[in-house]
């Protein structure tokens, strides 16, 4: 008796699937070009018949072959119906040309405020140290020194900038301060939603490391030749963290101030467009670390290290805001 009953069903309904399912088959094989208007008029209300008669298979306890062959068909055409239209191609050229500059746009006031953390933690620490060396290790860990502190000679500082390319050591020390710096950027987004506090702590401590070797070089007469070893990827590097903390405090503000939204949507919003700006930091980072694993071990003019800076610089510049669209 079930049997008839699923035979019944299916034959009063089936014409109906099996036109959903060629209709289906041609869009998921890229040719959806060739279904007319009609079809494509047809293709939603095919798919609310399906999910009735999905949703009746399943009341009156049809066999599980039809059920399960209605809940494929229901689901492919619920992406044909509902999914994105678009490319990955399509996709990544949106990001490229429009989403991801529109998000650091928006972002403009965070991202100031992020850089004028690491800038005073930078003269705060440039301060101190050349007011005392034992600043020194306050600011700047041994790990992150790699050797270097008050009482390195001004011979062996000089070699570290210009006469290790290609050696194991500046190798080891280029891929320990690319990957401090990603974890720096990453943890200022990620824990931006404790109202932004660790987001400002991690920008501000990463200024007053920069600030203390700073010190620690121009005290030997070296302050011109590390702003060449350092801006020449640290331009890129440095302006990606201060763009995932942006990141970050947008999070924290859309947590303590909601405004009109649901904390919830406010929260919700802020994490979609921190997750663009996200996606770009990694772009950026990725040209840092070409830079930093071949341009500075490369190329030991100091002229040269400033102009490679200030051309990334400008270009980052420009491709974000000029012309300035804040949103």
């Amino acid at each position: 008796m079930e049997g008839l009953k699923s035979q019944r069903f299916r034959l009063e309904r089936e014409a109906d699937w099996r036109r959903l399912e060629k209709l289906l088959d041609l869009f998921e094989a890229g040719r959806g070009r060739q279904l007319s208007d009609d079809d494509v008029i047809a293709i939603p209300v095919l798919y609310r018949s399906a999910l009735s008669s999905l949703s009746t298979a399943r009341a009156i306890s049809l066999d599980q072959n039809l059920i399960g062959y209605l809940e494929s068909l229901s689901t492919r055409a619920y992406f044909c119906v509902y999914g994105s239209r678009t490319t990955l191609g399509e996709r990544l050229w949106r990001f490229l040309s429009g989403e991801w500059r529109a998000a650091v746009q928006s972002l403009w006031r965070e991202t100031i405020l992020g850089g004028v953390l690491g800038v005073l933690g930078v003269v705060l620490a440039f301060i101190l140290v050349r007011s005392g060396s034992t600043w020194f290790y306050a600011f700047v860990p041994p790990e992150f020194s790699m050797g270097r502190d008050t009482a390195t000679s001004t011979a062996d500082l000089r070699k570290i900038l210009f006469d290790s390319h290609g050696g194991e050591g500046l190798t080891a020390f280029s891929s320990f301060l690319f990957t401090h710096n990603a974890e720096v950027a990453l943890l200022s987004f990620a824990l931006g939603f404790a109202c932004g506090l660790p987001t400002a702590y991690l920008l501000f401590m990463n200024g007053l490391t920069l600030g203390a070797l700073y010190a620690l070089y121009v005290e030997h007469g070296l302050g011109v030749e590390l702003g060449g070893w350092i801006f020449i990827h640290g331009v890129t590097e440095l302006f990606a963290i201060t763009l995932a903390g942006a990141a970050g405090f947008r999070i924290g503000w859309a947590l303590a101030f909601p405004g009109q939204a649901s904390r919830l949507d406010a929260l919700t919003a802020a994490g979609r467009q921190g997750a663009v700006v996200m996606a770009g930091v990694l772009i950026m980072l990725i040209v840092a670390g070409l830079l930093e694993g071949f341009g500075r071990q490369l190329i030991n003019l100091t002229w040269l290290r400033y102009a490679i800076a200030t051309a990334t610089g400008l270009g980052w510049a420009a491709f974000y805001y000029w012309p300035a669209r804040r949103t």
